[in-house]
């Protein structure tokens, strides 16, 4: 709908503009149209005329006269009105708001969704955890807002893959191995013999117990049988791996996740693909020695100072398998990469980018895109939880799950900017009021579902033909709130995906609900609840109206809350 006012403006403009002999770019009308947030102002306000007040050498208001007379007489609009220093106001015919709901009825679960991606590949890796432990509730979090970024530029039209990165490879892992041992030779963490930088949680008893169990394991990609020798570090270290990528995905199936690819670390040391990139970095003459080590001058393009690539005493620093694994990701012919990753990959991003373009391989500036999300504090009695008992030292993305459920989880990591420290309120996620705010989203589905079933119930027949002639009757203003908050998705949906901003939708869904509750409510002018089912005749057009309506918020609510990777209860 917004795109009804965007074209008679630009077109009013281009007119306007060539009979004063004044070269505007139309253009400029995209960025002045916005939906008003008070329903006296009609549907949208421009401020075009503020604007281009300059380019016409008169006063805005002025201006907003001749585009208004430029624009005439449409079809779709109701009134055109000047605003305080020169807005200009359009207020749609109630036609329009219901044709509008007449697609999202016939549109379904695709209503809000477009093709502005026009199918073009795009890869998103998130989560991405070292396969040394639970998945914590940060990890959560990247995979709530990944996977929603996911499913919103789904949405417009952008062909996904998601991809999770194992860091397999590198000292954490053999720390998880010398955790294992130290547990199967009986050393506890309260030991001296116990490893410096060994993980303490409890289920590091668990592996050690299922390897000298010789369990078989079985992960995305292998399966494995422990041998049960516990002199044996290699076979230690590939169960224990190979133990928690089975645990990591089960808590990523438990919270509805599910990826396209899953790309090891250690491959790009097996294949030979770290080694192939250091050297073509050395024979591009972009790195030096100093102090024993290999430098690579990221100073070249723009980074503070020069980095490690391999320390004096051996080994690869952790930014050179990214840039290896990057470079496999342009080759694989994706162009457009996103990396949804905690706050404490920052200072990653200048240097993986440094190390792709001294590659000289073709790979743009500031490629790939990165979208980072902050820490989360869990509160629980107003009070910080910071350790789980399996886990030994944080709060594990499951303790959630299965505290708050799923949904709750999924929204309340998903529904701030990604900018944004979160605090994860678990006594507000488990309240069934309207300060929650994913009970309160839920709980509108559910009630329209309510209606619906209660129609059915009592045998009243419902005719859409019948309603659609009868939307005229629509006349409260609760109803017009509903039908233009609907009517904005489609916007909703494009924006977030263009800004990686899921919480969008959430914020959307709030005001939805807003509006569902508040009809529901809705009094007339004499104080008595106005209901939405009649058994009065003379009322059936009215009834099935109200009952069309209802249909297509509890359609966008739905297709809402998927993006979101919730469910929309019928019963709650």
């Amino acid at each position: 709908m917004k795109q009804i006012p965007i074209r008679l403006l630009k077109n009013a403009l281009e007119h306007v503009a060539n009979t004063h002999q004044v070269e505007i770019d139309p253009n400029l009308v995209l960025k002045s149209v916005e939906r008003t947030r008070d329903i006296s102002h009609g549907d949208f306000a421009s401020n075009i005329a503020m604007m281009t007040a300059r380019n016409f050498k008169s006063n805005p208001r002025a201006v907003a006269e001749m585009l208004i007379e430029a624009i005439g007489e449409q079809p779709e609009i109701a009134k055109i009105e000047i605003a305080g220093p020169g807005f200009i106001n359009f207020t749609f015919k109630p036609e329009i708001h219901h044709q509008e709901l007449g697609k999202v009825l016939n549109d379904g679960p695709k209503y809000g969704h477009n093709n502005e991606g026009n199918g073009e590949k795009v890869q998103i890796e998130f989560v991405s955890a070292n396969p040394t432990g639970p998945l914590h509730v940060g990890h959560g979090r990247g995979a709530a807002v990944g996977d929603s970024i996911a499913r919103v530029l789904e949405a417009n039209g952008y062909d996904l893959t998601r991809e999770f990165y194992y860091n397999d490879a590198g000292a954490q892992i053999d720390n998880l191995a010398a955790s294992v041992k130290s547990r199967i030779d009986g050393i506890t963490p309260e030991d001296s013999a116990w490893p410096e930088d060994g993980y303490r949680g409890e289920y590091i008893i668990d592996i050690a117990n299922s390897y000298l169990a010789k369990e078989s394991i079985t992960a995305d990609d292998r399966e494995i049988t422990a041998s049960g020798d516990k002199e044996n570090i290699q076979d230690i270290r590939n169960f224990a791996v190979a133990y928690l990528r089975r645990e990591q995905d089960l808590d990523l199936k438990a919270f509805d996740i599910n990826f396209d690819v899953y790309f090891l670390e250690s491959s790009l040391y097996q294949d030979g693909a770290v080694d192939k990139v250091v050297n073509r970095l050395i024979e591009n003459g972009k790195t030096f020695e100093e102090d024993g080590a290999l430098w690579l001058r990221t100073t070249d393009y723009g980074d503070d100072k020069d980095r490690v690539m391999r320390k004096k005493e051996g080994g690869y620093t952790y930014f050179v398998p990214d840039v290896a694994y990057h470079e496999k990701k342009w080759d694989r012919g994706f162009k457009f990469v996103i990396n949804e990753q905690g706050a404490d990959h920052h200072g990653t991003i200048s240097r993986v980018r440094a190390g792709l373009q001294a590659l000289d391989v073709g790979i743009p500036q500031g490629w790939p895109e990165y979208v980072l999300h902050q820490m989360v504090m869990v509160l629980r009695d107003g009070q910080e939880v910071k350790i789980s008992k399996r886990a030994g030292s944080y709060v594990t993305l499951r303790d959630l799950i299965d505290e708050v459920g799923k949904d709750a989880t999924r929204y309340f990591l998903a529904a701030r900017n990604p900018d944004s420290q979160l605090q994860f309120d678990i006594d507000l996620a488990l309240s069934q009021s309207s300060d929650n705010p994913v009970y309160y989203i839920q709980y509108a589905h559910a009630r329209i579902c309510s209606i619906l079933a209660e129609r059915e119930r009592r045998g009243n027949a419902f005719d859409p033909t019948f309603a659609i002639k009868n939307l005229d009757k629509l006349t409260m203003v609760q109803e017009y709130k509903l039908m233009r908050t609907l009517s904005t998705f489609g916007e909703i949906v494009i924006t977030a995906g263009n800004n990686r901003a899921p919480h969008l939708i959430a914020n959307y869904l709030q005001d939805l609900a807003a509006d569902v509750h508040s009809y529901y409510n809705a009094k007339d002018d004499a104080g008595n609840a106005v209901r939405i089912l009649t058994e009065d005749e003379d009322q059936k057009g009215l009834q099935d109206a109200k009952l069309y309506l209802l249909m297509a918020a509890k359609q966008v609510l739905a297709n809402g809350l998927d993006l979101l990777g919730l469910s929309a209860p019928t019963k709650m």
